[in-house]
């Protein structure tokens, strides 16, 4: 049933020439939207007896200039509008995506429909717009900057009267429009939910362009309710590293109440009831992936924060308030070789020396272990190590990637592959990585269809690009990560047992943080890689107590995450106390500044005492091995020359 027999007006003609009559039409006969667009085709002296040949249309040569402007939105769109599509398909449709000037850039449809459509040009370069062809959906959608549905009549041209058109608005995360996307239908076949698809969408498009054109920012995806997060309805909210607001969609803010032009001034802690440290440290140190925030307004959200696939998770320079502390950052530690990641932990260890056994054998490796638990860290050590070390180490995260874009980023892709598709091609992970390793983290999350393609790349040793015909050789070592137990999704059909099985050639877990015994020498370590030049700074006895006790829910990434943050908050002094840690971290440990526990005495002496005959003990080794050479020693042990020269004060062996 049409929108003509129930909401829309009763006989639209006759409506119309009451209209240009200057007849004063009684309320609720007219909707607002077709009123002010009807009004706007009369004062721009709009023919309702306007025919197609009069319509302009952007010549071919001239489309193509328009559609490279719009090469991202297209790139987004596309995939979406085959999906609408199969939604669609079979009732006499055509699915259209126009730019912000009305010029129509792509569409597909039933190819019975697409014939009508292009007699009134609703085709590659027509013009859409209110001026050109009057009262529209996609025309008003970009006047009225929101969805809008046009059925047949309510067309201001005769000719598009046998059309009903439901349109949304694409927008991108700055706000600014980039274009429409619209469904046309036969005005006979018109469905009631079909507006609902449009604006879902269009919503997708914009949720892409968040998630790929974001990516050196921090992304907040929250909901009052848990189970949205991740779906259309979710809200998203981008922040620069120090804390600015840069963007957010529709749903976020809603959500926040808050309009686009009030939300430019805000910062992460003007929205949230929380400091940029300590969401840096909430969203690393909770292993469930949704985490509760509080509004400034009392209001509780959950969220996913994501920090983009190049972003970089550390605590950059805040955002000055006066009298406030100038915070430094500093590099994740580097690690040159497993035997740097071997502090005593018994389960590290035995996870190492099996690693260094298949070091130079085509045996794949496969790390599982909770969020945070060093695995890719162990990656970069283990192909440090091999005969691969002057290769590439390429990393490629398969949750942070959309679905629709993690094949193209995989494999590459050749001029011309699709719509939008860089002139020159993009090599893809898989080719970037030959010669050396291929980390690929959160395995588990990749599209069956793409775990399907990759098999065959393990296969043949080759790999063939989005839209090219000739394959290409590679040498790469394969070394997957998850926090999954990829058995488990396996036995339920989320991952492929022949894949599982070529990759799963060693299966190493790495243990969570609060279940290692050598918690407090990989924090020295840390602390170590983390110090500013030659600085030889240490931690109190209560902050080792603390440390010890506490569970570390976010693992090694929240122990270096607090480590820095407290290393920007000494003040230049050369002792770490209970002060300097963040405030979020000393709540989750029980822990207030005010009410530091007073020192441990001889116990944590002792430990100190201990950690230091290790750590010379440790150095002593790594200098004989390498017959007193520093700088052979300094990458053994993953510290720089001059941390060793300084901790190697006193040692009986030769420093050359």
């Amino acid at each position: 049933m049409s929108w003509a027999a129930s909401s829309r007006m009763a006989n639209p003609i006759e409506t119309r020439s009451r209209f240009l009559a200057g007849e004063t039409l009684p309320d609720g006969l007219l909707p607002d939207v077709i009123g002010r667009s009807w009004q706007r085709c009369v004062d721009r002296r709009v023919n309702v007896g306007r025919q197609a040949r009069e319509i302009p249309v952007v010549s071919p040569g001239a489309l193509g200039g328009f559609r490279e402007r719009s090469r991202r939105l297209i790139l987004h769109a596309e995939p979406v509008m085959e999906q609408l599509y199969e939604q669609i398909s079979g009732t006499s449709s055509v699915v259209v995506l126009t730019d912000a000037t009305g010029v129509v850039l792509h569409s597909v449809g039933d190819p019975d429909f697409v014939d009508k459509a292009q007699r009134v040009t609703l085709q590659a370069g027509g013009i859409w717009t209110e001026e050109a062809s009057g009262t529209n959906a996609i025309g008003t959608a970009l006047v009225e900057q929101a969805p809008v549905s046009v059925h047949s009549a309510e067309h201001f041209i005769d000719i598009n009267h046998f059309l009903t058109c439901s349109a949304a608005p694409i927008f991108d995360p700055q706000g600014k429009m980039l274009g429409v996307l619209d469904v046309s239908s036969d005005s006979a076949s018109y469905q009631l939910h079909t507006m609902a698809l449009v604006r879902m969408s269009a919503q997708m498009i914009e949720n892409q362009f968040f998630a790929h054109e974001c990516t050196d920012q921090i992304l907040i995806h929250f909901h009052l309710r848990p189970e949205f997060i991740g779906t259309l309805y979710e809200a998203i909210a981008v922040f620069s590293l120090d804390g600015r607001f840069v963007a957010a969609n529709r749903s976020a803010l809603v959500q926040l109440g808050l309009n686009r032009y009030d939300a430019e001034k805000r910062t992460i802690s003007s929205i949230f009831d929380l400091s940029l440290a300590g969401l840096f440290e909430q969203a690393r140190s909770l292993p469930q992936p949704v985490i509760r925030l509080r509004l400034q307004n009392g209001m509780e959200v959950f969220a996913r924060v994501k920090f983009g696939t190049r972003a970089s998770p550390v605590i950059h320079p805040p955002i000055r308030e006066p009298n406030a502390a100038a915070r430094v950052s500093a590099p994740e530690p580097a690690i040159a070789s497993m035997a740097a990641l071997d502090l005593g932990d018994p389960a590290v260890g035995a996870a190492i020396r099996k690693a260094g056994k298949i070091i130079g054998h085509d045996i794949p490796l496969m790390i599982e272990g909770e969020s945070g638990s060093g695995k890719e860290m162990f990656a970069r050590a283990f192909h440090a190590d091999g005969p691969r070390e002057k290769g590439p180490f390429v990393a490629l995260n398969c949750a942070a990637i959309p679905e629709g874009l993690i094949e193209s980023e995989l494999f590459g892709y050749r001029e011309g592959a699709f719509t939008g598709a860089r002139r020159s091609g993009s090599v893809g992970k898989i080719q970037q990585a030959d010669g050396g390793t291929l980390f690929l983290d959160e395995i588990g999350d990749m599209p069956l269809t793409l775990q399907a393609r990759l098999l065959r790349v393990l296969q043949d040793r080759t790999v063939t690009p989005l839209g090219g015909t000739k394959s290409q050789p590679v040498d790469i070592k394969i070394v997957c990560a998850t926090n999954r137990r990829l058995r488990d999704e396996v036995a339920a059909g989320r991952f492929r047992e022949d894949l599982y099985y070529r990759l799963n050639g060693l299966l190493l877990s790495l243990p969570p943080l609060r279940s290692r015994t050598d918690r407090i020498g990989l924090a020295v370590s840390i602390l170590a890689t983390l110090s500013p030049g030659d600085e030889r700074i240490s931690l109190s006895s209560e902050v080792l107590d603390l440390f010890y006790r506490h569970a570390w829910p976010g693992n090694i990434r929240q122990m270096t995450n607090v480590i820095r943050t407290a290393l920007a908050l000494r003040d230049g002094e050369n002792e770490i106390r209970v002060e300097h840690l963040p405030e979020d971290f000393l709540e989750q440990a029980g822990e207030r500044t005010e009410a530091s526990p007073p020192p441990a005495g001889r116990e944590w002496d002792d430990i100190s005492g201990r950690l230091e005959d290790v750590e010379a003990a440790a150095i002593r080794e790594a200098l004989r091995e390498c017959n007193g050479n520093v700088s052979a020693a300094a990458r053994k042990l993953g510290v720089s020359r001059s941390t060793l020269y300084r901790k190697a004060k006193g040692t009986p062996l030769p420093l050359t």
